[in-house]
């Protein structure tokens, strides 16, 4: 699709188009969304977080005035807006305005009450998520959910959560390593053996009364929809993997940008010294804005103290080495037809992993014709969100 604003920007761009899309479920209002928008400065994360922060503390005030369903709905939103806020201000970890902002979300999130919010035990310590019942009587399939790089358990509800019920299905939502509420009161960082967290997942989902057990699916989001595929590898009680969208080589979206072959990259970003590595790191930072943020974020998840060990750290998150072929249960792996971090090839990522399973597979192309081209379909979450609860009907 054209970009709308932000023409040189196209970070900024597509994560207007993510607050866009989550109006389909009451995370956002594209009036208030676009008026925040026309007042940030391409480029500025200053003025990206003062534009969304003031829009959220807007309504967080008004909700405190407001009936319950209206300010039900004023917390939602602001909840995505607080979130949004903090969004660029990672690379540097010590800046207030994150926590600030980060705790208010959740805190609207949970005053919203459209899910329980549960801890599960892991490691000795827990993961923090959403339990969404469905309706009815007698044991259902349950989705269990977790998001990618950059995505967190609240945002779930408007992308799959918060439409389960009326498919007939409980959904299980919930923050790994590195993720928002992990990264923040855990110190839990990344980790790319992924079935180390679903596995302790999967226990807490078979204690939930009322979740039929040979009905249990998984759904990755962006980053995680190499996380989920890695998970199902290894842990046999899945009956069906989502990957929203598809990733066999995580790493590809760095690999792309650099002159070298892939073993010369890893050799090089692990090195303990390599200027030649870090000058063109720090010239793609100037060129794309997307490298930018992606080292600035990738760093304070992953726990790296350089741009180079980002990458270092991040060419791990891969299903090479036979481990997509692993993969025993269903797969639906869906494919944005102009993906901003996983296309711009041929062989796209989700058609590197489909290419490799060797379970039941299915592909789902998503195009500019329907609006719904972006990484993971951003703007057209109804359309997906439809799309993907029928393949598990079909598939459960």
């Amino acid at each position: 699709m054209k970009q709308l604003m932000f023409e040189e920007d196209q970070q900024f761009w597509f994560e207007t188009l993510r607050l866009f899309g989550h109006a389909a479920y009451g995370g956002s209002d594209f009036g208030e969304v676009l008026a925040a928008a026309s007042t940030v400065t391409p480029g500025d994360y200053d003025s990206w977080h003062d534009a969304y922060r003031a829009l959220a503390d807007r309504l967080y005030a008004e909700a405190a005035e407001a009936g319950p369903v209206t300010a039900r709905d004023l917390l939602l939103r602001a909840s995505t807006y607080y979130f949004s806020a903090e969004f660029f201000l990672h690379g540097d970890p010590a800046d207030p305005r994150i926590a600030a902002a980060y705790d208010r979300s959740v805190e609207c999130f949970l005053r919203a009450d459209v899910a329980e919010p549960v801890e599960i035990p892991y490691d000795g310590t827990v993961l923090r998520g959403f339990f969404y019942r469905a309706p009815g009587e007698g044991p259902k399939p349950l989705l269990i959910a977790h998001s990618g790089f950059d995505g967190g358990a609240e945002e779930l509800h408007y992308l799959g959560a918060a439409a389960g019920a009326s498919h007939g299905y409980h959904v299980l939502t919930f923050d790994g390593p590195g993720q928002p509420s992990a990264v923040r009161r855990e110190k839990l960082l990344f980790r790319p053996d992924w079935e180390h967290v679903v596995t302790p997942v999967v226990d807490f989902a078979l204690e939930l009364d009322g979740v039929d057990p040979a009905r249990i699916a998984l759904l990755g989001v962006s980053l995680g929809g190499m996380l989920a595929p890695r998970a199902a590898a290894f842990e046999p009680r899945l009956a069906a993997v989502v990957a929203v969208d598809g990733v066999y080589d995580a790493g590809s979206a760095v690999m792309s940008m650099l002159p070298w072959p892939r073993e010369e990259i890893v050799r090089r970003a692990r090195a303990p010294r390599d200027e030649e590595f870090d000058a063109l790191l720090a010239a793609g930072r100037e060129a794309s804005p997307t490298l930018r943020w992606a080292c600035d974020h990738g760093r304070y998840v992953l726990g790296a103290a350089t741009d180079r060990e980002f990458v270092a750290k991040y060419l791990e998150y891969t299903l090479e080495d036979g481990v997509a072929e692993k993969i025993t249960c269903p797969v639906l792996v869906c494919e944005a037809a102009d993906d901003l971090f996983f296309g711009g090839s041929q062989e796209t990522e989700p058609r590197r992993l489909y290419a490799h399973l060797n379970a039941p597979k299915t592909l789902l192309t998503f195009t500019a014709e329907e609006g719904a081209d972006a990484h993971c379909h951003v703007g057209a979450q109804r359309l997906a969100t439809g799309r993907i609860y029928d393949w598990l009907d079909r598939t459960l």
